[in-house]
C-alpha cells in the first residue's frame, strides 16, 4: 500500500509511530422534552449541582496537571473555574430552561453561542473557545450522568486523533503510551501544542478536513519537526521516525565546529520547569517568566517566596546563568487581583516595564530585593535581570536607578545582596532601533522574537489571518535582529534570543551567522539546538545570514534557507 502524507504545523522536533485511536468525544443529545413538561426549578437546581460537580473536577485536575506537567500548563484551568460562575454564562442557562429546556441542553445552547462569539474573533481569543467546549462538555456529561473517556488508558503505541483537543484532553495523554497526537484544527500557540511541547510527544496540529479520511487503527507516522502525519508508511519511513529522532542529551556547552562557544539555554515558568530544562541538558536558564508566580492567588507573592523561587533556580544550574524577566503583565496576561485597564489594545497599552514603573511600582521594587537577595546567596549560578516591553532610554535609566535604590536599602539594613547583570528585551521597534543608546546602560540584551515579529510586522502574533506576515523570517524581522547585534560591536554586551526562532534547530546556522551569542528555548528542543550548534562553522553561518539579510521577501529566506539545507 502506497503511504500518503497529510501535512499540518509540527509543534514539536520529534516523530513517532503507532496506530490510529480516534477520539471523538462530542455526542449528540436526544430531542428535548415538551417545554410545559420540564420543571424549570428542578433542572435549576440539576445545573447548580452539576456546576458544583464540575468544579471540583477541574481543581482536581489542575492539581494533576500542575505536578505532571507544569504549573504553566496548568493556569488553563483557573480559566475553565471563571467560566463556571461567569454570570453572562449561568444566567444565559437559566434563561434557556426557564424557556423550557432541560439543563443539558440549555447548556449545550448557551455555551455554543459564546463558542461561536469567540471564534468569530480570530486570534488568542479564538482559542479560548476549546476552553469553553471543555466546560461545556464537561457540564453535560456530568448532567447525562455519561462516562469519560479515559485517555490516560490508551493502548501502548497509541496516536490520537482528533478534531481538536482541549485542556483536559490534553493533559491526559501519558508519553509512555501515546507515540504522539494528531488535530485538525489548531496552531502552534494552541493548548494542545502547548500541552505536546511540556509533555515532549510528537504532535501536528491544523492538518484540516482530510484528517478524517484515516481510519482508525491505522499505521501512522507523526513527524512534529515536518508537520507531516504519514499513513500507511513504509519501512524506511518507520524506521526514520523511529530512530531518527533520537538526540544526544549533552550535558557540556557546546561550541560551533571551529570553536564559537553558543550558550543553550531554556525558558522556563514555574519551578516545576527546571528539573525538565536540566534534564535535556539546558545550559541555564534564558527566560524566567516570573508572572506566572503571580498568578492562580488572591495577592502578590511576598519578597520571601520570591526569593526562594529565584535561589530554587539557580540551585538548578549551579554553573550557568539564570536570566529572569521582571513582572510582564498586561496584554494577553491579566492577573485579577491588579487594577489593569480596559484597554481596546491591550498589546499596545499599559503592559511590562511601562506598569513596573507605574501603577505596579511597589511589586517592582518588591521584585528587585527579592532579585539582588538571591544574586548574593551562595546557591552558585549567575543571576541576571531583565526588562520587557522597552521602548525607550529613559525608561531603562529609571529602572536601573531603582535597582541601584534598592540596592543601597539593602546595604543600610545589612541583608546580603549582589548587584545582578541587568539587560532588557528587544521586542519593540523602538529597542531595536534604539539600541546603539542602549548599550550604555546595560550588560545584554535578549531578543524575543514573538512580540518582535508582531510588532515590526503590525500582525498579531495569534491571529490566523495575517500568521505569515507575522513570522520572524520576514526580512524586515532579520534585519532588525541585525541591527541589534551590529549595536553591540566594540563593547562587551551579549546578546540573546527567548523567542520561539531560538527553539527551530533550522535556524540556527543563521542565527549563529546572525551574532548571537545564547539561545533560549522550550526545553523539548534543546538537544536538536545543541546538535545544530556543534555541526556549524561561523563563516557558513555568517554567509547564510548575509544572503538571507539581502533577501526582501519572506520567500526568498526561505528559498535561501533551504538551499543551505542541500
Amino acid at each position: 500500500m502506497t503511504e500518503r502524507r497529510l501535512s499540518g504545523i509540527g509543534v514539536t522536533p520529534l516523530s513517532g509511530v503507532g496506530s490510529v485511536v480516534w477520539y471523538a468525544p462530542d455526542a449528540e443529545l436526544d430531542e428535548p422534552p415538551a417545554p410545559e413538561a420540564v420543571d424549570a426549578d428542578a433542572e435549576i437546581d440539576r445545573f447548580e449541582g452539576a456546576r458544583d460537580e464540575a468544579r471540583a473536577e477541574i481543581r482536581a485536575e489542575r492539581e494533576r496537571t500542575a505536578e505532571r506537567v507544569g504549573e504553566a500548563e496548568a493556569e488553563v484551568f483557573d480559566a475553565h473555574v471563571q467560566f463556571l460562575d461567569d454570570p453572562q454564562i449561568t444566567e444565559g442557562v437559566e434563561d434557556e430552561i426557564e424557556g423550557g429546556l432541560p439543563a443539558e441542553h440549555a447548556v449545550s445552547r448557551t455555551f455554543d453561542r459564546f463558542v461561536e462569539q469567540f471564534e468569530g474573533m480570530e486570534g488568542r481569543m479564538a482559542e479560548r473557545a476549546d476552553d469553553l467546549r471543555d466546560v461545556r462538555d464537561r457540564l453535560v456529561r456530568v448532567l447525562v450522568g455519561g462516562d469519560r473517556v479515559d485517555l490516560a488508558d490508551l493502548p501502548a503505541g497509541s496516536v490520537v486523533l482528533a478534531e481538536r483537543l482541549t485542556p483536559s484532553d490534553t493533559a491526559q495523554l501519558d508519553p509512555e503510551r501515546v507515540a504522539g497526537f494528531v488535530t485538525a484544527t489548531g496552531g502552534r500557540t494552541s493548548h494542545a501544542a502547548i500541552f505536546a511541547r511540556s509533555l515532549a510527544l510528537p504532535a501536528v496540529v491544523g492538518v484540516g478536513e482530510d484528517l478524517r479520511d484515516v481510519a482508525d487503527g491505522a499505521e501512522v507516522v507523526v513527524d512534529g519537526t515536518e508537520g507531516t502525519l504519514v499513513v500507511d508508511p513504509d519501512a524506511e519511513t518507520r524506521e526514520a521516525a523511529a530512530g531518527g529522532e533520537e538526540v544526544e542529551i549533552r550535558e557540556e556547552s557546546v561550541e560551533t565546529a571551529d570553536g564559537t562557544p553558543i550558550e543553550v539555554a531554556a525558558n522556563v515558568g514555574t519551578r516545576a520547569d527546571l528539573a525538565p530544562a536540566a534534564e535535556r541538558g539546558a545550559d541555564g536558564i534564558g527566560l524566567f517568566r516570573t508572572e506566572f508566580l503571580f498568578l492562580d492567588r488572591e495577592s502578590p507573592p511576598d519578597e520571601d517566596e520570591q526569593y526562594e523561587a529565584y535561589h530554587e533556580a539557580l540551585e538548578a544550574f549551579p554553573d550557568g546563568r539564570v536570566v529572569v524577566r521582571t513582572l510582564d503583565i498586561g496584554g494577553d496576561k491579566p492577573i485579577e487581583y491588579l487594577d489593569l485597564p480596559d484597554e481596546e489594545n491591550p498589546f499596545l497599552g499599559e503592559r511590562g516595564i511601562r506598569r513596573s514603573l507605574g501603577p505596579d511600582a511597589d511589586l517592582f521594587e518588591t521584585q528587585l530585593r527579592a532579585l539582588l537577595r538571591a544574586a548574593g546567596d551562595d546557591a552558585g549560578g549567575q543571576l541576571s535581570v531583565m526588562l520587557p516591553l522597552v521602548s525607550t532610554v529613559e525608561e531603562v535609566r529609571e529602572a536601573r536607578e531603582i535597582l541601584e535604590s534598592v540596592a543601597a536599602d539593602l546595604e543600610d539594613e545589612g541583608v546580603a545582596y549582589a548587584v545582578p547583570e541587568f539587560g532588557v528585551m528587544i521586542e519593540t521597534p523602538a529597542a531595536a532601533f534604539l539600541a546603539p543608546d542602549l548599550v550604555e546602560h546595560v550588560e545584554f540584551f535578549s531578543i524575543g522574537t514573538n512580540d518582535l515579529a508582531q510588532y515590526v510586522m503590525a500582525a498579531e502574533r495569534g491571529n490566523s489571518r495575517v500568521s505569515d506576515l507575522g513570522d520572524f523570517r520576514q526580512p524586515a524581522v532579520l534585519r532588525a535582529i541585525r541591527a541589534t547585534v551590529d549595536a553591540t560591536e566594540g563593547t562587551d554586551v551579549w546578546v540573546g534570543m527567548c523567542g520561539e526562532m531560538a527553539g527551530d534547530p533550522d535556524l540556527t546556522r543563521l542565527l549563529v551567522g546572525l551574532g548571537l551569542d545564547e539561545l533560549s528555548m522550550s526545553a523539548v528542543t534543546v538537544p536538536q539546538v545543541k546538535r545544530a550548534v556543534t555541526e556549524t562553522t561561523v563563516p557558513e553561518a555568517r554567509d547564510l545570514a548575509e544572503r538571507a539579510l539581502a533577501a526582501s521577501t519572506k520567500a526568498e529566506v526561505e528559498a535561501v534557507l533551504t538551499e543551505s539545507t542541500q
